[in-house]
């Protein structure tokens, strides 16, 4: 068929089907909310309304949809629906629109997170922008191709998926469809992975390393600091020492001007805990922790192995660690102590750059800038879990989203029902561009 006909018969975004069904959804966000151990999110909750949707279009009551509901734990279901194309092997595929969603206290929002509202063009609630609004958007693509019946080449698979990310529970969601094969079939083609935002090509993305920095001193009275080991003072210092290493070790990297990245490699504290006590009182332990965002052309191993060596060295070498005013010192030669520093990291995920050369990125962008009027890929150094690792497994990864960067995560959270409608249209004029 040719592209202006099947984007012809695909047509607009059927808006009142969308809002209907992106009203039921958010009126589940409550039940999604993803935050270990007190709220493990209920994607069956989601599930239930797109099968909904989609059952009555499906192979069981003699429609062209194959519809795959697999669950790894109760509950906290992946649906994976096919619409079959006419060559074999040939295959595109909707990837990462993720059901749960980040907690939201109504008492900090001006409406309710939890249920859908309309202020113009504006959809209002937890998960319209990341990811519940994809959610309901790739449904509505599935439903009109089963509708519709388009006799295509490439076979359009959509997979909606449990999420792994600060999950309580491993193994629910694309990591278990990947290892039991269950996706293998989507390496004939290119796979565009929908959860970013602003409409673009999302070409890069970084690696997350979180890190904590146990810092041990001595307690003592703050009228006697020479019997003392400040672990703040320690702790600042050596956290000076780190980050100037890590950004010697580390610079700017050529390539991230290439993909258009807004910031470079960086390693810095986001908290800082210690026991508590007086005023008067220096404290003998403290704990620093941050995490480590890497533009994709270093290796997070690499970098873990780093940062590794230099609190190796300052261990090593407390002597020559800056200090704070005349008494201040981590080493107390007559009482045979010293200070410490001990390193340990939480799991780290890598960045991963999309492949500037494939077949997949050509046809993102040419559908971005038919629907959009304009093209411009960018990246940054916020992480998306699992796409570097089915980058590794073979496929021809690429990703975009639209919603809004500026209420990603954020309160009072919504997408714009316009940009929700030029996406549709992206990925029509993704599967019109497939068939030529």
């Amino acid at each position: 068929m040719a592209t202006s006909n099947l984007k012809q018969t695909l047509g607009d975004l059927n808006k009142e089907s969308f809002i209907s069904l992106l009203t039921k959804i958010i009126g589940e966000s409550k039940f999604l909310q993803n935050n270990p151990p007190e709220l493990i999110p209920e994607e069956d909750r989601v599930i239930k309304h797109v099968l909904d949707c989609l059952l009555p279009y499906s192979t069981t009551t003699g429609g062209p949809l194959i519809v795959n509901h697999v669950t790894y734990f109760p509950g906290r279901g992946n649906l994976i629906v096919e619409y079959p194309g006419t060559q074999p092997g040939k295959i595109l595929s909707f990837v990462g629109m993720h059901m749960d969603v980040v907690t939201a206290n109504p008492n900090d929002w001006d409406f309710d997170p939890f249920s859908l509202s309309i202020d113009g063009d504006k959809l209002r609630g937890r998960g319209t922008t990341d990811c519940l609004g994809h959610v309901a958007l790739v449904t509505e693509l599935m439903k009109r191709l089963a509708e519709t019946k388009p006799k295509l080449e490439s076979t359009v698979v959509a997979v909606f998926i449990a999420n792994e990310e600060n999950s309580a529970i491993s193994g629910v969601g694309v990591d278990a469809l990947v290892k039991d094969g269950l996706l293998d079939k989507l390496k004939g083609g290119p796979l565009f992975w929908i959860d970013t935002a602003d409409k673009q090509p999302c070409i890069g993305t970084g690696g997350m390393i979180p890190w904590k920095l146990q810092v041990t001193g001595k307690l003592f009275h703050s009228g006697l600091p020479h019997k003392a080991i400040n672990a703040l003072e320690l702790g600042m210092e050596a956290l000076k020492e780190i980050q100037l290493r890590f950004y010697k070790d580390f610079p700017p990297h050529p390539d991230e001007q290439v993909y258009g990245f807004a910031t470079p490699s960086t390693m810095k504290p986001t908290q800082w805990n210690y026991p508590g006590g007086g005023i008067n009182q220096i404290p003998g332990e403290c704990t620093i922790s941050g995490d480590v965002r890497l533009t994709p052309f270093y290796n997070v191993k690499d970098v873990m192995n780093k940062l590794q060596e230099y609190v190796d060295y300052i261990n090593e070498n407390l002597n020559k660690l800056d200090t704070r005013g005349p008494v201040s010192k981590y080493i107390l030669h007559d009482e045979n102590l010293r200070g410490s520093l001990t390193l340990t990291f939480d799991e780290a995920m890598s960045g991963v750059a999309c492949d500037l050369n494939s077949r997949g990125f050509h046809v993102l962008c040419k559908a971005t800038e038919e629907a959009v009027g304009h093209v411009k890929p960018y990246s940054i150094t916020g992480s998306l879990p699992l796409i570097r690792e089915l980058q590794d497994e073979g496929f021809d990864v690429q990703t975009a989203g639209y919603g809004l960067m500026a209420t990603y995560h954020a309160k009072n959270e919504y997408c714009l029902l316009s940009d929700m409608c030029q996406g549709y249209h992206v990925f029509t004029g993704i599967i019109a561009q497939l068939e030529d």
